[in-house]
């Protein structure tokens, strides 16, 4: 991987929310989704549930950004990873992995509409991965120094 200004995986492993962006005969859709960063790829679910399936078999270009804002330190980082996704077959421990950095390891806590493709057969519900390997991946750091507020300069004393 070539030099980036922070760690790219650190990055992509904390649960952030990407945007995943396709293109539509009406133009583009942008939708949140949770990925997984795996084998330098974005894999994120996608089904009959969402058009997001419907989109990538029309046109599997898509662009993705993953980015944090922090205004209290200044932290500002940006990854956005642009080429052709492919829709793979689901893998519930994909799924799993997916899953835990989002909702914890603990998967008796965790919501049934998120456990639902992972018992049984996944084909059945059209549960399926859509893999995104960037054809090109940009990482910026975009940060700035926060400076601390300014005190106010003392007043004359009073008498």
């Amino acid at each position: 991987m070539p030099d980036h200004p922070f760690d790219v995986d650190a990055f992509l492993a904390a649960p952030r929310t990407a945007r995943l962006a396709t293109n539509t005969p009406a133009g583009p859709a942008v939708r949140p989704v949770w990925f997984l960063w795996e084998e330098g790829a974005f894999w994120t679910l996608t089904g009959p549930w969402a058009k997001l399936r419907q989109h990538v078999e029309a046109d599997p270009r898509v662009a993705v950004v993953v980015d944090d804002c922090d205004l209290a330190t200044g932290r500002v980082r940006q990854v956005m990873a642009r080429g052709g996704a492919e829709l793979l077959p689901f893998d519930a421990p994909r799924g799993r992995r997916k899953l835990s950095r989002y909702l914890g390891p603990d998967e008796s806590r965790w919501d049934r509409r998120f456990t639902g493709y992972l018992y049984g057969d996944p084909t059945a519900g059209g549960a399926v991965w859509l893999r995104l390997a960037p054809a090109t991946l940009t990482v910026k750091d975009l940060s700035y120094a926060v400076e601390p507020p300014v005190e106010p300069p003392a007043g004359p004393a009073s008498p």
